[in-house]
C-alpha cells in the first residue's frame, strides 16, 4: 500500500475581516493569540498564518511592535511562521509590509490582485457592535477597492522576498492566477510556488464546486507540477471545500480569521476545534497532516534559524 499523502494545514488564526464583537473566542491580546497558536500547531497545524490586533480596541494592528509581542513565543512551537502583508484592506502597501519587512519570516502572504472586498453584507448578521471602529470597518467596504496593483505586488516581492522569505500567494479570483504567472516570468519567482485559492468572499470567486475545480485546472495549466495548492473555504464554506481540496490533492487553510464556525449554527470556540475537524476529514480518506518540518521541506523554506525573531 503507498505511503499516505501529507497535507500541510495552514490555520489563520484572527485576521482583519471579522470584528471581536462577532465572536467571544476571536483572539485578540497577544496573549490570546499566542494561547491559539499553541492549540492550533497541538492539533496539528503546520502553518500559523498571522494578523496581530490592538489589545484594547480589537482593530488590525500592523505595527512591528504588535508582531514583537506574539511572534518569540510562536516561533517556539516549531510551526513555520506565515506574516501577513495584506495586513487590513484600508492600510497602506507601506503599512502592510511593514512586520515582514523587519522580521524576514520563513513565508509571508501575498495578495495577487486589487478587487472589490464586500464585508458590509455582515452588518446585517451582526447588529450588536460594541465598537464604532467595527460597524464603520464594514460599512465602508461597500466602497473599498482592496489595493494590489503590479507595482504593489512586485515592491513586496522585492523588499520582503530580499530576506529569503518565501510567498504564500493569495488568488481570490481566476484572474489572479494569470497575475502570479506573470510575476514569475517578470520578478524572477523560483518554484515551488505556493497558491492559496480563496472561495467564498464578496468581490472574489464564489464557492461553488465548479469554481473550485476550474482554479484548479487553471493552475494545473499556468503552474504544472511548479506549485502546491491549498483551498481557504470562507465562513460556511470552511470545512466541505477542505474536504473537496483534500479529495483533489491540495492542501487546506482554516482558523478564525476565515470562519467563526465550527459547523451547521454551531460557532468554533477556537480554531484549533476546525484544524481537529481537517484532521478527521484527512483520517477519512487517508490522508495525514504535514508536520511543520516537512512543509518546509516542500515549500522549499530557509528554515526558522534565518528568521529575525
Amino acid at each position: 500500500m503507498a505511503d499516505p499523502r501529507k497535507v500541510i494545514v495552514s490555520c489563520a488564526l484572527t485576521g482583519a475581516i471579522h470584528t471581536p464583537s462577532m465572536s467571544p473566542h476571536l483572539p485578540v491580546t497577544p496573549a490570546q493569540i499566542i494561547a491559539e497558536g499553541r492549540r492550533a500547531v497541538e492539533a496539528g497545524a503546520a502553518i500559523l498564518h498571522l494578523h496581530a490586533r490592538n489589545s484594547d480596541t480589537g482593530a488590525p494592528d500592523q505595527s512591528v511592535a504588535a508582531f514583537q509581542a506574539i511572534l518569540p513565543a510562536l516561533k517556539e512551537t516549531g510551526a513555520v511562521i506565515n506574516i501577513t502583508t495584506g495586513g487590513s484592506p484600508y492600510m497602506t502597501v507601506e503599512e502592510r509590509t511593514a512586520p515582514a519587512r523587519h522580521f524576514a519570516p520563513e513565508l509571508a502572504s501575498l495578495n495577487m490582485g486589487s478587487m472589490n472586498f464586500g464585508l458590509y453584507p455582515m452588518l446585517a448578521r451582526y447588529r450588536d457592535l460594541s465598537q464604532a471602529w467595527e460597524r464603520e470597518h464594514l460599512e465602508k467596504s461597500r466602497s473599498l477597492v482592496f489595493r494590489n496593483s503590479f507595482a504593489d505586488i512586485a515592491t513586496i516581492l522585492n523588499t520582503v522576498g530580499a530576506g529569503g522569505t518565501r510567498f504564500e500567494c493569495e488568488c481570490y479570483d481566476i484572474g489572479h492566477l494569470y497575475t502570479l504567472h506573470h510575476m514569475i516570468a517578470g520578478e524572477g519567482l523560483t518554484p515551488p510556488f505556493f497558491v492559496q485559492s480563496v472561495f467564498g468572499l464578496l468581490g472574489g470567486i464564489g464557492a461553488h464546486a465548479e469554481d473550485v475545480q476550474m482554479m484548479r485546472r487553471t493552475a494545473d495549466r499556468l503552474f504544472g507540477d511548479r506549485y502546491l495548492w491549498s483551498v481557504l473555504g470562507a465562513g460556511a464554506h470552511q470545512l466541505p471545500l477542505a474536504a473537496m481540496s483534500a479529495a483533489m490533492g491540495g492542501h487546506i487553510r482554516v482558523g478564525l480569521e476565515d470562519s467563526l464556525w465550527a459547523g451547521p449554527g454551531r460557532m468554533a470556540r477556537s480554531s484549533a476545534e476546525q484544524v481537529a475537524a481537517v484532521a478527521s476529514i484527512l483520517s477519512g480518506v487517508g490522508h495525514v497532516m504535514a508536520t511543520p518540518d516537512e512543509a518546509r521541506d516542500m515549500l522549499g523554506l530557509k528554515g526558522d534559524d534565518q528568521v529575525n525573531f
